[in-house]
């Protein structure tokens, strides 16, 4: 069994209540080389766009494309607010209809579960020039015992079981993806590499509850009255087992990175 996911659906939330990479994750890559002003940059399954405007804030050229019509217009006021230029589109990233051989990097932040795989890594071959590297990167929050993850991922069993969703099965649990090393290498990348690092994130109740309507398996999937009752029940689990504000909610950046030759 499979449910339809519309982050659509959440896009006001999702654009105030969902923490974006964050600056370390840029940074990484600066030192590591892969990114630096001047770039011409396309990123996949831009959401509300906090890869493509951290991209922007750097200096680089940037398109960024998903397939929701509300997910890009709250990334475009975004991208307003911030005075930063984006070429926002709507399009899919197996199929992007851009030029071939276009751009320098091509970003998947958060989404490429998401994608025909395959097709989607194609894809980014395609459009990538001679030596541009393709980077697919993720930002997970990590249950452990006794963290609120734990304690609301234990909650949301009851409102969307985890299996009714393919999200979860390919970090498994640890935000870890070693299944898209197969995907860029079958697509005829080469030289890949890898980083993973941990980046704490504060949290308010209204914050937490406010992501957790902006996830996959509750705002994106549920019907309004179930997620009503499951924010109800989300709001008396915090405060009576995690009451003191900010919480510091453990975090997993990783990111793949694959050159085509």
């Amino acid at each position: 069994m499979s449910v339809s996911v519309d982050f659509g659906r959440t896009s006001s939330d999702y654009a105030k209540y969902r923490a974006g990479f964050p600056d370390s994750f840029f940074t990484r890559l600066e030192q590591d080389g892969v990114l630096r002003p001047g770039l011409r940059a396309l990123d996949l399954g831009t959401g509300t766009g906090t890869i493509a405007r951290g991209l922007a804030r750097r200096g680089c050229e940037v398109v960024a494309l998903d397939v929701s019509a509300p997910q890009l217009d709250a990334a475009r006021q975004l991208a307003r607010d911030e005075g930063l230029a984006v070429e926002f589109r709507e399009g899919r990233a197996e199929d992007t209809g851009l030029p071939s051989a276009s751009f320098d990097r091509v970003f998947a932040g958060q989404c490429w579960h998401w994608f025909d795989r395959a097709a989607a890594a194609r894809e980014a071959f395609r459009v990538l020039r001679p030596g541009g590297r393709l980077i697919i990167a993720h930002f997970d929050f990590l249950a452990l015992p006794g963290n609120v993850v734990e304690a609301t991922e234990t909650l949301m069993e009851g409102f969307s079981p985890r299996d009714l969703l393919p999200v979860d099965r390919y970090g498994h649990a640890v935000g870890i993806y070693p299944a898209w090393f197969l995907d860029v290498g079958l697509a005829g990348f080469q030289a890949v590499t890898s980083f993973s690092f941990d980046s704490p994130t504060p949290y308010t109740h209204v914050g937490w509850r406010g992501r957790m309507r902006a996830n996959a398996r509750i705002g994106a999937s549920l019907p309004p009255d179930a997620v009503a009752r499951f924010e109800a029940a989300l709001t008396a689990l915090l405060a009576e087992r995690f009451p003191h504000e900010p919480m510091s909610v453990p975090h997993r950046v990783f990111a793949l990175v694959a050159e085509r030759p």
